[in-house]
């Protein structure tokens, strides 16, 4: 019997959701932390900064101003691109059996990550997922303009609607708050994963929570539900 989707589009968070890029990620904060005369974080602290803008991480977690946040910004960014945006990520177990799967029923797929959008096309490419998906949106390159998961989401769901997908019933999977309260704003309900870098917490409000792939398929994939 067919797979069907009870959702008309799925969009997707990326980092702690599709792919794991801690390591890149903490590797590079200490470098710029150093840089910048601040204290290094441990990898128990990443889960402040991975999901939120960095720009917007740099001023609620360090304390610096708009200034101070973009040069720092500029630096991490620079070091980023000497690495290679696919540098020290994997993919999360599963994720890429579940992206065929939905592509293959005939599922919408789109990426809303608050990752500037040059580096989720990398990723993309990297991991051979971009065919799985009609439209990828990720922040804007000076992540000052489209850089909150609202804001995100909406241009997602634009996209996938000019390329003729249907988005009345649109759901978000994604491991952080930010991810709800972006959903919110456009009425999409999220599916948590708890696999991601999270606070216990922070799946309050999610239409579901899941803590494996096979939780998510069931949600995502039924069998004899109408096209």
């Amino acid at each position: 019997m067919a797979l069907r989707s009870p959702f008309s589009c799925v969009l997707w968070d990326l980092d702690g959701t599709l792919v794991d890029a801690s390591d890149g990620i903490l590797r590079r904060l200490g470098i710029t932390l150093q840089r910048f005369g601040r204290p290094e974080i441990t990898r128990a602290e990443l889960a402040h900064w991975i999901g939120p803008p960095m720009f917007e991480s740099f001023q609620v977690q360090l304390g610096m101003s708009p200034a101070e946040a973009a040069e720092a910004l500029i630096y991490y960014r620079e070091l980023a691109l000497k690495d290679g945006y696919t540098t020290d990520v994997r993919l999360m177990p599963g994720m890429a059996e579940l992206l065929h799967e939905l592509h293959a029923a005939g599922v919408p797929q789109s990426i809303a990550s608050s990752k500037p959008e040059v580096q989720v096309e990398a990723l993309l490419d990297h991991f051979d997922l971009t065919p799985y998906f009609s439209a990828v949106v990720g922040a804007a390159a000076d992540e000052s303009t489209r850089s909150s998961k609202a804001e995100v989401v909406g241009e997602a769901l634009r996209r996938l609607e000019a390329a003729g997908a249907p988005v009345d019933r649109a759901v978000l999977v994604g491991d952080r708050h930010h991810d709800i309260d972006g959903g919110a704003v456009h009425g999409v309900p999220v599916i948590f994963v708890r696999w991601g870098f999270s606070w216990p917490h922070e799946a309050e409000g999610a239409q579901a929570s899941v803590d494996d792939v096979d939780q998510l398929r069931a949600l995502l994939l039924r069998e004899g539900l109408d096209a």
